[in-house]
């Protein structure tokens, strides 16, 4: 009797659990629908190729690890994340031979400027796609920041893998 007992309140359980499991699945896979203009970031870092090295470095904060490199006209130049700028200041390989290359890595003066690290061709995702296509691109190129354009390149945010994330936080916990 108590074994019938038990085995009706852990069927119960797990038919609870997989109820709830069913609803998450059935809200996780609507998020690859959701449009990447409501869950993009609209208010990111923006600064100008001519922008100095050590001024753009200045602006980062703690949320900020990007930022979008644009034209007169708020058109995408290039894209510019903490990562390319520590890639800059990589020491040189233990046998590299000293020559150019290695002379410009070092040659950081007041001078250098945002254009001369910049991702010139950086991989974007337009304003009217989905996370969905966006979770692919980033999967497959493992890129954490695209950022977001019209058809005239023009920018209008950042998406993120920590706003994607942070959108998967909100539906699982419903």
């Amino acid at each position: 009797m108590k074994n019938r007992k038990i085995s009706r309140i852990m069927s119960k359980r797990k038919l609870i659990m997989l109820a709830r499991k069913e609803e998450l699945s059935h809200n996780l896979r609507y998020i690859s629908k959701v449009p990447v203009s409501l869950v993009m970031d609209r208010d990111f870092l923006k600064v100008k190729p001519e922008t100095p090295l050590f001024e753009l470095i200045a602006m980062f904060n703690v949320e900020e690890t990007s930022a979008v490199v644009v034209d007169d006209e708020n058109r995408l130049v290039g894209f510019i994340t903490m990562k390319d700028i520590l890639h800059y200041f990589m020491p040189p390989r233990r046998y590299s031979i000293v020559g150019i290359g290695l002379l410009k890595k070092y040659g950081l003066t007041r001078a250098s400027r945002v254009e001369d690290i910049m991702v010139k061709k950086p991989i974007t995702i337009k304003i009217d796609d989905n996370l969905g296509n966006a979770i692919k691109l980033m999967v497959e190129t493992g890129k954490h920041h695209l950022p977001v354009i019209d058809e005239e390149r023009k920018v209008h945010g950042i998406l993120e893998v920590k706003d994607i994330i942070r959108l998967i936080k909100i539906v699982s916990s419903e």
